[in-house]
């Protein structure tokens, strides 16, 4: 993927991350993001994905982007999430030309430092509004721990069928679907530390490993060995 870096933003569940593109495919995986991304002078929203993005890019295209938390971005950008579910649309779509002109001029110097700039002056605006929504980080927070959608739904004071029209909103799609890709990130992020591929399934939350396997391999395309290969001296046979 080149150089990446990310850091974390002036604004509260914003990550700021830069790419020099190395040329040839890459894969996105799906994380219950959104990100605003500057890319060699353009602005594009990619919204939430259901599955691995993926992409080819010319060597040394530039990047600089916004990750928000699940649920963040609509209230940020003005869009509900499932109006841009796996999609990767120009900025000015969204908004109209003038806006979308206006952060791009700003960001022309040092794209990552404007964009992290407006997403910290944006965010203090929709809070002084009191337009922010609490419910999707209480209900990503919930799921991600491993709470059923029922018990969120429950202690949210909504039905299901609430719970999911809201979660669509936020994050793209619903509460289940919400779950698997926060479940698939807690596998990845264990197997990254070198956990055997058993324990990753007992501890994020699978059935037992060949659940995570099939998990893995539809959210992705590939399977977690070819994700994440295996560290020196790990158990080969605990990490297929």
């Amino acid at each position: 993927m080149g150089g990446y870096r990310e850091r974390r933003g002036r604004a509260a569940g914003v990550t700021v991350w830069t790419r020099t593109g190395g040329g040839g495919d890459y894969r996105v995986l799906p994380d219950g993001c959104m990100d605003l991304i500057w890319h060699d002078g353009a602005l594009l929203v990619a919204g939430p994905d259901t599955a691995a993005h993926l992409t080819r890019d010319a060597p040394g295209s530039r990047y600089a982007g916004l990750r928000f938390a699940p649920g963040a971005a609509p209230a940020v950008l003005g869009v509900p999430a499932r109006e841009l579910r796996d999609l990767r649309v120009p900025l000015d779509a969204v908004w109209g030309g003038g806006a979308a002109r206006g952060l791009a001029e700003r960001a022309e110097r040092d794209p990552a430092a404007a964009l992290d700039a407006w997403a910290a002056e944006r965010m203090r605006r929709v809070a002084a509004e009191g337009s922010a929504d609490a419910l999707p980080r209480a209900v990503a927070a919930q799921l991600a721990a491993g709470r059923t959608v029922a018990a969120v739904a429950a202690g949210s004071g909504l039905g299901e069928r609430q719970l999911r029209r809201r979660c669509e909103a936020a994050f793209g799609y619903g509460p289940k679907t919400l779950a698997r890709v926060l479940r698939l990130q807690r596998a990845l992020e264990l197997a990254r530390r070198g956990v055997a591929f058993a324990s990753v399934a007992a501890e994020a939350g699978y059935a037992d490993q060949p659940h995570l396997a099939r998990e893995v391999r539809a959210l992705t395309g590939l399977p977690l060995g070819e994700l994440v290969p295996p560290t020196p001296g790990a158990d080969e046979a605990g990490r297929r």
